[in-house]
Order: C-alpha cells, then sequence, then structure tokens
C-alpha cells in the first residue's frame, strides 16, 4: 500500500483529518506527511499571489503591503513567497530528524535571502504550535490565534488584521466560511482588503461570494484548476468523489485520477466602492 494510503481519519467535510500534525512544536511532521501526499497547491499558488501583489500596488500605491494568509499554519506560504524555494526544497529541508534549532535556521535563512523585504506577513490559525514557530522562526511578522468560526476576534486580534491589504489562503475554505471571511473584511472598517482563496472543488465559493457582495466585492472565477496533493486513503477520494457528483460536478479525468483538485477566487473591491460603513459592523 502507498505510504499516502496509510489509514486517515476522515474530517466531517469528507476531508481527511490532519489535526495531529498541527500541533508539533516544529513542521518537521507536517512536512513529511505533506511531501508523502505530493502537497504542492502553495507552490502553484505562489505566482498568482505575486500577480496578485503587483496589481495591488499598481492599484493602490503601497509599496509594501500587508498578507494576512488564512490557516496558515507553519507559515508555508510567507515561505515560498519569501524565499526563493519550492515545496520539494522545503520537504528536504525539514526531513532531518535530528536537526539543530529549525527556527534559527529559518530565521538566518530569511536574513540572507529575503525576497520581499518590507512587505508584513500576517498569519492566522487554529494551531497555537504552528503559529508560534512561523512566527519564531521569522516567517511571519505577527500573528491571531483564533477561531473567527465561532467568535468575532478581540480587540487586540481586531487591530492586528485591521492592517491586511490583502487576505490569502490555500486549502482553509471548506473549514471555514463567510463568518470568518466577513469578520476579516469588517476588521478595518473603512477598507477593504484584496482576497485571493484557493478552494477545493467540492466546497462552493458562492455563498461567500454572495456576502462578499454586499459589502462591495466583485469575485471572479480565474480559470483552471489546481492541484491540491494526492487523496490520504481510498476512502477520502470515494468521499469527495461523491460529494462532487451529488453537487454536479464531473470528477472525470480530475479527482478520479487521485488527486484534490482547487480553484482561484479573487475577491476585490468594487472600483469606485463608497463604503457604507454600516454595512461593515
Amino acid at each position: 500500500m502507498p505510504a499516502s494510503f496509510r489509514s486517515t481519519v476522515l474530517h466531517s467535510t469528507g476531508k481527511a483529518s490532519f489535526d495531529d500534525i498541527y500541533d508539533r512544536p516544529d513542521p518537521r511532521a507536517y512536512y513529511a506527511r505533506m511531501s508523502e501526499l505530493d502537497y504542492r497547491i502553495p507552490e502553484l499558488a505562489k505566482p498568482h499571489f505575486e500577480q496578485l501583489l503587483a496589481d495591488h500596488r499598481a492599484a493602490t500605491g503601497i509599496a509594501a503591503p500587508t498578507v494576512l494568509d488564512i490557516g496558515c499554519s507553519y507559515g508555508v506560504n510567507a515561505a515560498l513567497l519569501r524565499l526563493d524555494t519550492t515545496m520539494s526544497d522545503l520537504f528536504e529541508t525539514y526531513a532531518e530528524p535530528t536537526a539543530p534549532d529549525l527556527a534559527a535556521r529559518d530565521r538566518a535563512r530569511l536574513a540572507a535571502e529575503d525576497t520581499m523585504p518590507g512587505v508584513r506577513f500576517i498569519g492566522m490559525d487554529a494551531s497555537g504550535p504552528a503559529l508560534d514557530y512561523a512566527r519564531d522562526a521569522g516567517l511571519l511578522h505577527a500573528t491571531v490565534h483564533a477561531d473567527l468560526e465561532a467568535a468575532d476576534p478581540t480587540e487586540a486580534q481586531r487591530r492586528i488584521l485591521a492592517g491586511a491589504d490583502l487576505v490569502i489562503s490555500t486549502g482553509c475554505v471548506g473549514y471555514v466560511t463567510e463568518r470568518t471571511l466577513l469578520r476579516v473584511a469588517r476588521a478595518h472598517g473603512g477598507k477593504l482588503p484584496w482576497m485571493a482563496h484557493f478552494v477545493l472543488r467540492m466546497f462552493s465559493f458562492d455563498p461567500i461570494a454572495t456576502h462578499l457582495a454586499a459589502l462591495g466585492y466583485r469575485t471572479e472565477l480565474a480559470p483552471g484548476v489546481f492541484r491540491q496533493r494526492r487523496f490520504a486513503s481510498p476512502e477520502e477520494q470515494s468521499q469527495v468523489c461523491n460529494t462532487l457528483a451529488a453537487n454536479g460536478i464531473d470528477t472525470q479525468g480530475i479527482e478520479s485520477e487521485g488527486w484534490l483538485y482547487a480553484q482561484l477566487h479573487l475577491s476585490r473591491p468594487s472600483p469606485n466602492l463608497s463604503i457604507d460603513h454600516e454595512d461593515l459592523h
């Protein structure tokens, strides 16, 4: 049996649960498991996030924006965006079972190689240990440990979220809904951050887009589909394909071939938007 088809526990969504690899003090177990599954969506997302940053600079004149990564885990997207690296490189980098202080090594690499000086990266996640590592390693400049599905951010958390100019994610939508994204969008109270979310095809972004539209967003579906990772088990593949079929989505040649696939949804404030501050509260 392939390593990726080890016994897995399924989340209520039908996806495999990886809760056990997000509570470690460093990302070695996380990268080891993701390597087994050929996890690649952050690398495929990188050029699209870079283009979004360029478009945002051109439209706003903000040379060094703040990027909020929702569901950031150990700061994977920040590592890919700030370093000239790949997922394969990260898998190899964190593969040493007895490596020295990994956070110190990451800080040294960032000091030498950071390709986005001045750009601030904020991470939000439900895993405290993952956030602690990413912040200690310097991959994230600030973190928000919160579950915004359950409650509004605290005032301290809201102030951090309010600094975001762009909001990105590569797999959290489905676990998070419009409740989280609306609370993020409303955090500033006077501006709306641009958003780019890679969302698995099994999850509809339409309800979120409808709620964002009420705030003044226009959402576009980018062309193409993007490989997220291999299925963790035959049971996961069966559950996901059944969900897609029930929603009238053809899986032939896509999920049927053994991979989870995502689509990119871009949400930006409509041009010449006049914000009604009552709608932001």
